[in-house]
C-alpha cells in the first residue's frame, strides 16, 4: 500500500490536517509526498509558508494526468498521501479513488457527517468498479469525548459497510497551532505528544487493515 487518499463529503472534518500530519508521521521512516488535489490548496500553502521545510514531506499540486503523476512519484516515494476536495462528487476525488490503494475517511461526530456517508459509500462502490483493490477506513475526527454524539458515533458508523478505526482523532489545539507555525504535531515537542501518539496508533491500524 503506497497511495493513501484522504476523502470527505463536507468541509470542516479535519481532512487536510489529518493528511499533513499523517504524511509527516510516515516521513519519519520512509520517503513520503503529499499531493494536494483540493482547489483550496491548503496543503500547498502550509508547505510554502513554513520555515521548517526540511522537517516536512514535500507537497505538490495534482497534475491533469494523476495516474501518470502517481506512477512517476512511486519511483521516488514509498508513501503518497492525496488530500482531496471536501466533496465526493469532485472530479479530483474520483480520480484519486481510481489510483488509490487506501481511502481514509475522517468523519465528525455530527448528524450531517452521518448523512453524507451514504453518498460516500456509493462513491467507493463506483471506484471499486475500476479499482477493485481499494480499501477504506473511517476515522472519527475532532472527537470531544464528553458529548453524547461522540459517545454514540461508533455505534452509528458500525451500521455502514465501511470499517471504522478503533483510534479516534481528538479535537486538540495543537493541530491548529502546528498548522499556524508551519509544522506537524510531531515537531511540537511535549505539546504535540498526545496527538502524535494518537496518529501513530492510527497508522498502525491503517497498515494492519491493508494487509
Amino acid at each position: 500500500m503506497s497511495v493513501i487518499v484522504l476523502v470527505g463529503n463536507k468541509g470542516g472534518v479535519g481532512k487536510t490536517t489529518l493528511s499533513l500530519n499523517l504524511a509527516a508521521a510516515f516521513a519519519r521512516n520512509e520517503p513520503t509526498v503529499i499531493l494536494d488535489a483540493d482547489p483550496q490548496g491548503s496543503a500547498l500553502q502550509w508547505y510554502a509558508n513554513s520555515e521548517y521545510e526540511e522537517l516536512l514531506p514535500p507537497v505538490f499540486a495534482t497534475a491533469a494526468d494523476l495516474d501518470a503523476q502517481v506512477v512517476d512519484l512511486q519511483t521516488r516515494y514509498r508513501r503518497i498521501i492525496i488530500d482531496c476536495p471536501p466533496s465526493i462528487l469532485a472530479p479530483q476525488t474520483h480520480a484519486a479513488l481510481r489510483v488509490g490503494d487506501f481511502a481514509l475517511i475522517p468523519v465528525q461526530p455530527s448528524p450531517l457527517d452521518l448523512w453524507a456517508m451514504v453518498h460516500l459509500e456509493r462513491a467507493l462502490e463506483q471506484a471499486r468498479d475500476v479499482n477493485p483493490g481499494l480499501e477504506a477506513l473511517l476515522v472519527i475526527s475532532q472527537l470531544e469525548a464528553r458529548t453524547t454524539l461522540s459517545r454514540l458515533m461508533p455505534d452509528a458508523l458500525a451500521e455502514l459497510d465501511i470499517a471504522v478505526a478503533a483510534t479516534a482523532i481528538r479535537r486538540r489545539a495543537v493541530y491548529r497551532a502546528s498548522a499556524l507555525e508551519g509544522r506537524s504535531v510531531f515537531h511540537m515537542g511535549r505539546r504535540g505528544a498526545a496527538a502524535a501518539a494518537e496518529l501513530d496508533q492510527l497508522i498502525s491500524e491503517v497498515i494492519t487493515h491493508d494487509r
